[in-house]
């Protein structure tokens, strides 16, 4: 599945918060830190920008999903 060329940081942090546990700790300038403690602690930084560089939202996407231990194409479709 190609990768959404049009999503924002706040988006992309509203989906992992809604559907991904993930939880919004606080923001430094403009960038979100998300946390989740499942299965194991992780935090992420997010920048709030529209839209996200496809190599930046490729990478975040790539650690979600090692993560969680869910194929990609899992946390795409969820956009």
């Amino acid at each position: 599945m190609k990768i959404p060329r049009d999503v924002s940081g706040l988006h992309l942090a509203d989906v992992l918060c809604r559907r991904w546990r993930y939880t919004k700790v606080h923001q430094a300038g403009s960038h979100m830190i998300l946390e989740t403690s499942d299965p194991a602690r992780q935090r992420i930084s997010i920048p709030d920008h529209h839209p996200l560089r496809i190599g930046t939202l490729g990478s975040m996407l790539r650690k979600v999903a090692q993560h969680k231990g869910v194929p990609r194409d899992a946390i795409i479709a969820s956009l």
